[in-house]
């Protein structure tokens, strides 16, 4: 099994467990090669009531038992304590022995982090895992860093995740050079806190292989300005729930309008093509990949429906295949030279906000 594709599934995470992860690998499986293998790690006696359902699927799915879940709600210190042999652990220890080449969990993020860092340690000088989202725009999708796992990121964290993001977009997405930005307050050199603007100055070096194309806004992530767009995880995670909460909003108000008469409801009936695409353009993938890592570890949203899921593994299969980790290895080992060349520009005046 170790040298073919095989993923390894949490298949208790999440807010709906089996039944969602099951379904979720009859739907991932019928895009995968030939011959593609899946461990999932459960309840077998819960797991094979649900595979029974997907008998097509019976012969890829390998189950591997276990009674011990980590709940949504633990800290992550917990989830260490008491998590060996829990499904979460299961599946990350598959990759770390040679058995499948990816993890995928939608369960407790910060317990997914930890245990993913335990076992399986960071990659080069990576302190920590991130997490990555997919941003909609009007060319595309935008990959955006860190969204949650770093609150506080110094001039060279924020390097890392420019590398790191942009092997990533090139692994997944298939662009041969992404651009990269670094957010801000504002695109002059004189904005922003001592850190970014550090960081703009080494990444601006030149002495790594990037496309950077210096400072950008957050209006810029809809208009897909760049391929990376880079912040540290406070930033990060306040955009990411805050356009989640806008979308969630824009689709209940447009489906309030079209349903408001019989007219409208109607013309919604006429439109539905549309609207279905309209509809998935605000609902990128939710899978968040956590880069750094020895090893691909998913994290699909807590809430995910089959299709979230399944997306979520079909990303963990791309990146296993990738050429990403050599990629970041490649420019992470010129990072600690340029910080050290590198100092804050001096700039006259204070940091402002437009």
């Amino acid at each position: 099994m170790t040298r073919s594709l095989v993923i390894s599934i949490d298949a208790m995470g999440g807010d709906h467990g089996p039944s969602v992860t099951v379904p979720a690998l009859a739907l991932a499986a019928k895009a995968m090669p030939a011959g593609t293998r899946f461990l999932m790690h459960g309840d077998e006696a819960v797991l094979a009531a649900e595979l029974a359902r997907h008998p097509a699927l019976t012969a890829q799915v390998e189950i591997r038992h276990t009674d011990k879940t980590i709940a949504s709600d633990e800290k992550p210190a917990v989830a260490l304590r008491r998590g060996k042999g829990s499904s979460m652990w299961n599946a990350v220890e598959a990759v770390k022995s040679g058995e499948a080449v990816a993890a995928v969990s939608s369960g407790n993020t910060g317990g997914l982090m930890a245990i993913s860092k335990l076992i399986l340690r960071m990659s080069v000088d990576v302190d920590r895992p991130c997490l990555v989202a997919s941003w909609p725009g009007a060319k595309g999708l935008t990959t955006v860093l860190d969204v949650g796992a770093n609150i506080d990121c110094d001039a060279e964290r924020l390097v890392e995740f420019a590398i790191m993001g942009e092997a990533f977009h090139r692994a997944f997405h298939g662009v041969a050079k992404p651009t990269v930005g670094l957010i801000n307050v504002g695109s002059e050199d004189v904005k922003g806190h001592e850190e970014v603007r550090l960081a703009h100055a080494i990444l601006r070096s030149g002495k790594f292989d990037l496309d950077y194309r210096g400072f950008i806004e957050g209006d810029d992530l809809s208009k897909n300005t760049v391929d990376v767009a880079v912040t540290d995880g406070f930033t990060g995670n306040i955009m990411l729930k805050a356009a989640e909460g806008t979308g969630r909003y824009v689709e209940a108000e447009l489906r309030a309008a079209l349903t408001s008469s019989l007219i409208t409801t109607a013309g919604a009936l006429l439109a539905r093509a549309g609207l279905r695409r309209f509809g998935q353009k605000l609902n990128p993938p939710r899978a968040a990949p956590l880069l750094g890592l020895n090893g691909v570890v998913v994290k699909s949203h807590g809430g995910a429906k089959a299709q979230d899921f399944a997306d979520a593994i079909r990303m963990a299969a791309s990146l296993s295949q990738s050429d990403f980790a050599s990629e970041v290895e490649k420019n992470m080992t010129r990072l600690t030279a340029a910080v050290a060349e590198s100092s804050a520009p001096a700039i006259d005046g204070a940091a402002t906000v437009d």
